[in-house]
Order: C-alpha cells, then structure tokens, then sequence
C-alpha cells in the first residue's frame, strides 16, 4: 500500500489482485446479482484510489479497505432502496389536495424533519419514508436496535411537540350551535 501510494503501478496491480477475491466475497454475501457485486467492487477500488493518500503507513491495511468496502456497500443499499421508493412514488397518483393543505397551515414534512437532530432524521426516514425494517437501519447506522427505537421515540415526541402548534383547537359542545 505504501508503494502504492508513492505511485507505483505494479504495487496497485498487486494490491488489487491479492484483495480483490476477498472483498468480492464479502460484497457477494449480501447481493443477489452477480453485476451488482462486481459494481460494488469496482466502486470500492474506486474509493480506494481516491482515499489512498489517508492510509497511515504502518497501520493495518486490511480493516482500512474493509471500511471502505462497508460504507460502498451501505451508500448502494441507500441508493437502491431509495431509487426503489422513488419508483414505487411515482406510479402512486397524487392526492387532491383538501382545503386543510390549500390553505398551507400544515408543515411539509422537509421541515418537519429539519426539526430534528441528524440522527433521529436519519431513523425516521429510513424507517418511515424508505420504510426499512429496525434491524436494517440499526446495520445501516452501525447502531444497535435499542439504539434505533430510542432515537424513533425521541423524534416521535419532537415531531408531536411541532405538530401541537398546528392542530385546530377543538370545540367543545357547548361551543356548537
């Protein structure tokens, strides 16, 4: 990697080929198509070759390319199951628009959202928007379960707070005439 990194040809060459077999492994554990695991192996050269000059010398070299490898993997599930909703969004036809939305006194969900901290808006769009399942979003955000459902409940009870100010006021009966 070092040689590599002073621009060495034949050490990339050899890099490569020793690596290679090894991370199309562990892309292909998780993929159901062979052109998608070579895509994905082709990205993480990629990445590597741009990120070459962060490699500290004398470090281990394999958990540096596998962190590459897992942040590929993860940046192309995000893509593809968000390339998939989007697919999935345009075949539903828009609803009309009631005259609660017309007059505007709803946030859009963008700055709903934008209410939250990072994390808790990451949980609460894959799991409500890209409608990921808990175990997928806690492997995504490298968190565990309990830490998922923790930042969803946070960002439930923020979002309730926002959307207080926003409901009509109820009447009550002796109100009604």
């Amino acid at each position: 990697m070092e040689a590599y990194q002073q621009g060495d040809r034949k050490a990339a060459d050899q890099l490569i080929d020793s690596l290679s077999p090894a991370l199309y492994r562990f892309f292909a554990v998780n993929a159901s198509d062979r052109r998608h695991v070579d895509d994905l192996l082709q990205e993480a050269w990629l990445r590597v070759h741009k990120a070459r000059n962060t490699y500290r010398p004398g470090e281990p070299l394999l958990p540096w390319i596998y962190a590459i490898a897992r942040y590929t993997r993860i940046d192309a599930f995000r893509r593809r199951h968000f390339e998939r909703r989007e697919e999935t969004l345009a075949t539903i036809p828009e609803p009309a628009l009631t005259p609660a939305d017309q007059r505007g006194d709803l946030p859009d969900i963008e700055d709903l959202l934008q209410s939250l901290p990072e994390s808790q808006r990451e949980v609460i769009w894959l799991l409500k928007i890209s409608g990921l399942k808990l175990e997928e979003v806690a492997r995504l955000t490298s968190s565990s379960v309990g830490s998922v459902k923790q930042k969803a409940h946070r960002a439930y009870e923020k979002l309730r707070a926002v959307l207080a100010d926003y409901r009509p006021i109820a009447r009550r009966k002796d109100d009604v005439q």
